[in-house]
């Protein structure tokens, strides 16, 4: 698959047949996993400030619900497309299987740009997009959260209109939501934790010192910084982070090789995670190329991002010192730079395993609202550690005992779990 040619559905569908390949799965089984059960495109149209009517493209995709009813987020991004909904909701599908939660895979987006968009029309678009799908997603068929450029209020908004169609109260159809109405503790934090979860854990595998460990992120969101945060706390230093500069309409990266202050640069950062580059260089950062946090002299790196990010054409701009790459993102990394980091020894922590806190923790929320009772939040961190830890040690088992790599036992535990249950479900 040329990198030209991207296309994140095509690249799912290639793990998947390569791990159908491996576990020697028949035809029906390989057909029905492939391709999502279901899909929603639809149109919403909205009131602009300006008194216009702006129509924008919405979309769901469902791709299995064998194990329980469909989780995934939707994302707000002008360059969504369908085929990575359907991407994305066949990984989370092996996300929610990795980590052994009774849940499937699910994706939603819009096609829009927030930073354009007042209040008042993202509450529009949410509304909107509620209407459309209202009878298609539940608290028992398929349960939304947030994703890149969506939060707790576009959630909270989606909640109340899809109960005033459904005319009761359903707080666990919808998850990421603001703490105090439906929202779990923990929850902000999940992603980014469960990333340094399984970068602690593969460090003792390698017989590495997290107190030791330099790190370089990409991205400055949500996943980032909780992460970064994790990181610190356990003793690691962060050298570099990238992110979006919506002024120039491209990315940069920010270095200090002895180590950042994570809060000094939260204070000149934007709420879409966009850091001032005047400011940082007044800190005394070193501003450099979006890309530039690929190529740092680090044991681990975090693309925390989006998919795609590292690619055939930039991998071997990564530094002998690398000894670890934990996937915060979904599909940050091709095929082709897969087969490269295989070669060169790179230990890797598969997106769907690192970056599962976030589903896990969704998942929690989703309990805790369908008993109406909530854990306090030392409660949910752990309980997150445990199941992340514990997904991960399997993972990290297989793959020693058949000497194979990290994606591919991944990959193998997840797709086995969903096809059996289709299996025992008579589906196949």
């Amino acid at each position: 698959m040329s990198e030209k040619s991207f296309n994140a559905f095509k690249m799912a569908q290639q793990q998947f047949d390569n791990t159908a390949d491996k576990l020697g799965l028949d035809q029906a089984t390989r057909d029905l996993l492939r391709t999502p059960l279901r899909e929603y495109s639809f149109s919403i149209p909205v009131r602009m400030d300006d008194g216009s009517v702006k129509v924008f493209r919405g979309f769901r995709v469902q791709h299995n619900d064998s194990r329980g009813p469909c989780k995934g987020g939707i994302r707000f991004h002008p360059l969504e497309t369908l085929d990575t909904v359907r991407a994305l909701a066949m990984w989370m599908t092996w996300k929610c299987s990795v980590v052994d939660i009774p849940l499937g895979g699910g994706k939603g987006g819009v096609i829009c740009d927030p930073h354009h968009l007042s209040e008042r029309e993202q509450e529009g678009i949410c509304r909107g997009w509620i209407r459309q799908i209202s009878y298609n997603i539940g608290p028992f068929q398929d349960v939304p959260a947030p994703d890149v450029m969506t939060s707790g209020q576009h959630m909270l908004w989606m909640l109340d209109e899809y109960e005033k169609i459904h005319q009761g109260k359903y707080p666990g159809m919808i998850t990421g939501k603001p703490v105090g109405v439906g929202g779990s503790l923990g929850r902000t934090e999940a992603t980014g934790y469960g990333v340094i979860y399984t970068v602690r854990e593969a460090l003792k595998d390698l017989g590495l010192d997290i107190k030791k460990s330099r790190a370089s992120f990409q991205g400055f969101g949500n996943v980032s910084q909780y992460a970064i945060r994790l990181f610190v706390e356990y003793g690691g230093t962060p050298v570099c982070v990238s992110c979006w500069d919506q002024e120039d309409q491209t990315s940069y990266s920010f270095r200090k090789t002895d180590g950042f202050d994570i809060d000094e640069l939260l204070e000149i950062t934007d709420r879409f995670g966009g850091i001032n580059k005047e400011k940082a260089k007044s800190l005394g950062y070193e501003v450099l190329p979006g890309d530039a946090w690929l190529e740092q002299e680090a044991e681990i790196l975090v693309p925390a991002a989006l998919e795609n990010q590292i690619t055939g054409e930039n991998v071997s701009k990564i530094k002998p010192s690398v000894k670890l790459i934990s996937e915060g993102a979904n599909g940050p990394t091709t095929p082709e730079a897969d087969n490269y980091l295989k070669e060169k020894g790179i230990y890797i922590v598969p997106d769907f395993l690192a970056n599962a806190g976030g589903v896990t923790c969704s998942y929690f929320e989703q309990v805790q609202c369908n008993m109406n009772y909530f854990w306090t939040k030392q409660e949910v961190l752990h309980n997150l550690d445990t199941k992340m830890t514990s997904a991960y040690r399997a993972v990290a088992d297989l793959a020693k005992k058949q000497n194979i790599y990290m994606r591919d036992a991944a990959y193998m535990i997840s797709v086995q779990r969903v096809a059996e249950s289709c299996r025992i479900r008579g589906w196949v």
